[in-house]
């Protein structure tokens, strides 16, 4: 597995991925976070393969409430 700071090069290296319920099915719009991780990876549903964005857990913490708490208007 290659990885930098913020990311890894190869994300089915890593397992326990999972998308939220949230998700809506097959729409092909989907994030998957890995559990059992020191940080937090995130990677494209339709690129399993690819890479994935990796983030503290304060960080993702962060981002979740503020979305949580409507502060990224709807496309």
């Amino acid at each position: 597995m290659v990885s930098s700071e913020h990311s890894v090069s190869h994300a089915s290296t890593l397992n326990g991925w999972y998308k939220s319920s949230y998700s809506g099915g097959d729409q092909g719009e989907c994030l998957e976070v890995a559990r059992g991780h020191a940080s937090i990876p995130v990677r494209d549903s339709k690129n399993p393969h690819g890479p994935a964005l990796v983030f503290e857990p304060s960080v993702w913490s962060a981002f979740l409430s503020a979305v949580k708490e409507g502060e990224f208007p709807a496309a």
